[in-house]
């Protein structure tokens, strides 16, 4: 593997900090850590991705800034987990999105929402696009057909699984872990429980420091608000099919039906999530934050924020006019993230999965 800048610095932190021991019960890294005594590039990937930024061991550090050896495992860190996603990055082509991470996503977004509002004005005319609308079995379809709706979707989607799971095969290879572990179940139930919780995300027990030494539980609680309403718009939109491919039942359903309930649930949590974590950004502590995140990390919270957004507006306009353009606005938003999910800080789940599922595995082997 590559031994980069962040490489150095963060193999010079470690030594430190496995002769220090103080942060030994922050989280899951510092356990891990002290299983070697030694660094390779692969050993300081696993850890980077392991940690989740609570930045505990920032505040807690006496070699922090601005102690002369200048210990920032957080920002470090974030280096080393942005060098990581791109150069696993499947195909190697698309690794320089990672690099310029806000101008990517703000930019295809933009170029998917004019596609479909394009594509709709040329292939409809103007009645059925700004007329209004009553809320009948197939009236999303009036709009744009159902095969340009699904087939690009769908296509895009799966182009986005084959890279993130083909990515995430890549780093599990190169951080030299053991194939035999993706077959360990007690590993996969312990590594998928922490996932779900967050467990790692409650730093020492108390919560997270996001701008200072005080602790809080806020960043955990916005996690599982916006990762919580994004499953209820999966499960809504996998409720949907069934509704349309098994049952005959054709969208948009009515405002009590399984799919409204969940997708509408599902936007506010998103919205909520996003907007928190959003507003966390603007006023965290800057010095454990890495500066050049910033713009991916933002690009992405609002691109979600929009794909909810514009689905609860789309549920609020279809019956009026304006019931087109939100269909079409949604669709570009929910196109834009298809493309640029495998290229982007979404990539921190797969990553993130993979070195609990190796750090449940060390553990029960020690």
């Amino acid at each position: 593997m590559h031994e980069t800048d962040a490489m150095i610095d963060a193999r010079r932190y470690l030594e430190i900090c496995n002769a220090c021991r103080y942060c030994e019960g922050f989280c899951a890294v510092f356990p891990a850590m002290e299983q070697h005594r030694e660094f390779p590039a692969a050993t300081i990937d696993h850890l980077a991705n392991l940690c989740h930024n609570c930045k505990g061991c920032f505040y807690s550090c006496q070699f922090a800034p601005p102690h002369e050896w200048g210990l920032n495992l957080p920002r470090v860190f974030a280096q080393v987990r942005d060098d990581s996603y791109a150069a696993h990055a499947w195909p190697g082509v698309f690794a320089r999105a990672y690099r310029r991470n806000g101008t990517a996503v703000a930019f295809l977004a933009a170029a998917a929402i004019a596609l479909v509002l394009l594509l709709t004005l040329g292939l409809q005319d103007g009645a059925r696009i700004f007329g209004a609308h009553q809320a009948r079995p197939g009236a999303f379809y009036e709009v744009i057909p159902f095969g340009l709706m699904m087939w690009p979707a769908l296509l895009t989607f799966a182009w986005a699984l084959l890279a993130i799971a083909v990515t995430s095969w890549r780093f599990w290879r190169a951080s030299g872990a053991p194939t035999r572990a993706l077959l360990d179940y007690p590993s996969w139930r312990q590594a998928i429980a922490d996932a779900l919780t967050l467990r790692n995300l409650d730093g020492d027990g108390h919560g997270c420091n996001e701008n200072d030494e005080s602790y809080s539980r806020t960043r955990r609680h916005l996690h599982h608000a916006m990762a919580g309403g994004f499953m209820l718009c999966l499960a809504a939109t996998m409720v949907a099919t069934i509704y349309h491919h098994l049952l005959g039942w054709i969208a948009p359903y009515g405002l009590a039906s399984l799919p409204v309930l969940l997708g509408t649930a599902g936007g506010v949590l998103m919205l909520a999530g996003t907007g928190g974590l959003f507003a966390l950004k603007l006023r965290a502590d800057p010095v454990p934050a890495l500066p050049a995140q910033l713009g991916g990390d933002v690009a992405m919270l609002l691109l979600l924020a929009g794909i909810a957004l514009t689905g609860l507006v789309l549920l609020g306009v279809r019956e009026t006019g304006a019931m087109g353009v939100a269909l079409a606005v949604h669709l570009g938003c929910v196109l834009a993230f298809f493309l640029v999910l495998p290229y982007s800080k979404m990539m921190h789940a797969p990553f993130r999965l993979a070195a609990l599922l190796r750090a449940a595995w060390d553990r029960r082997q020690a």
